[in-house]
């Protein structure tokens, strides 16, 4: 899961719910070319959440 800096919260309490066990928290780095947008809103994302 892909999620913004107002959204991580939210994002790790719907991870939780939903698999039972904490994810694997990242930063994205900043200089990557990813454009990836937050699962919850259109900003873009600078934390993944991962198994």
């Amino acid at each position: 899961m892909f999620c913004c800096e107002e959204h991580i919260e939210l994002a790790l309490d719907m991870y939780v719910d939903e698999k039972e066990k904490a994810p694997k928290l990242e930063k994205i780095d900043e200089k990557s070319e990813l454009s990836t947008t937050c699962e919850l809103c259109d900003k873009l994302a600078i934390y993944v959440l991962e198994d």
